[in-house]
């Protein structure tokens, strides 16, 4: 039996988390599917899945099998595009993480033009706002919203965003409205859970950088949801201008502290540091490069 295949079979199992999405993933049947794994662990003599009727998950051995396996089918895929590169034909299985609120609002929306440029590669589309490890994970490209410092990957610059804070008209009306980052103190905070600089925020005012720490009431993992809270008057936020502004052009929130600018984050592709950039991760970059304009 094709071990590399095997390898791939196996993959596919414990990515999707079913034997089902892994056949309808690889185009086989269930039926094959478990035949490929099941003659796997035959040969190796040991169990890598446990199986339940209600979710799989790894064994001590299938998890370090599993980090093998990725790094063996990557180089495969390293070599094959070391030979396909100079073609400059994008084809094959492009895996793409990207924050989910970005993801749905400025992504999605590509996705079909993209599609039409290159038909012949596959997109398998992640959203997620934790940060994955895109070499560990077996992602071929990710994005990210951050400031980028130090860093083993490659990155492309798409677009810029800034943080800003704001608060309905209503919680303005019945709180006040800060003049000073230091009022916030005063005020409910909905806080972005994965800000890089947590409780600290930070800002360019006319004397100079400062901070403040905040004291939130409500900590989310998802910008939308502090965006939600914020325009149904339940306090202020610290969001990027790609997430509010239509709701600060429609007026349902309104900018504070204009003088005080928060940060600008850029807006990045990335993918790791490989000699050989498949020509399907070139052509991606490439295409959101020229999409996106120099601010959201």
């Amino acid at each position: 039996m094709d071990r590399l295949l095997e390898m791939q079979t196996f993959c596919t199992v414990v990515d999707e988390s079913s034997f089902v999405a892994a056949s309808e993933a690889m185009g086989m049947s269930k039926a094959a599917v478990s035949r490929y794994v099941g003659e796997l662990e035959s040969r190796l003599g040991v169990r890598l899945l446990h199986r339940t009727t209600r979710r799989l998950s790894l064994t001590a051995e299938g998890e370090v099998f599993y980090v093998r396996c990725r790094e063996l089918l990557a180089g495969v895929e390293e070599a094959e595009a070391e030979l396909t590169s100079r073609s400059g034909v994008a084809k094959g299985v492009l895996r793409i993480n990207a924050p989910v609120s970005f993801g749905i609002r400025h992504l999605a929306p590509l996705w079909g033009q993209f599609h039409s440029e290159y038909p012949n590669v596959e997109l398998n589309i992640d959203l997620s706002d934790r940060i994955v490890d895109i070499v560990e994970e077996g992602f071929d490209l990710a994005i990210r919203i951050a400031s980028l410092r130090n860093s083993t990957l490659v990155s492309r610059r798409l677009t810029t965003t800034r943080l800003v804070v704001c608060a309905s008209p209503e919680y303005l009306s019945a709180h006040g409205t800060p003049e000073h980052p230091g009022d916030l103190i005063h005020h409910k905070i909905i806080a972005y859970s994965n800000l890089a600089t947590g409780n600290d925020w930070h800002f360019d005012g006319p004397d100079g950088p400062l901070s403040t720490r905040i004291r939130p009431w409500m900590h989310a993992n998802n910008g939308e949801t502090c965006c939600a809270a914020a325009v149904a008057g339940q306090g202020v936020i610290h969001q990027p201008s790609f997430l509010v502004q239509d709701d600060l052009d429609a007026g349902r929130l309104v900018e504070l502290m204009p003088d005080y600018r928060s940060d600008e984050l850029g807006v990045y592709a990335v993918y790791p540091t490989r000699k050989f950039v498949t020509p399907k991760v070139r052509a991606l970059v490439d295409f959101l490069v020229s999409a996106f304009p120099d601010v959201v």
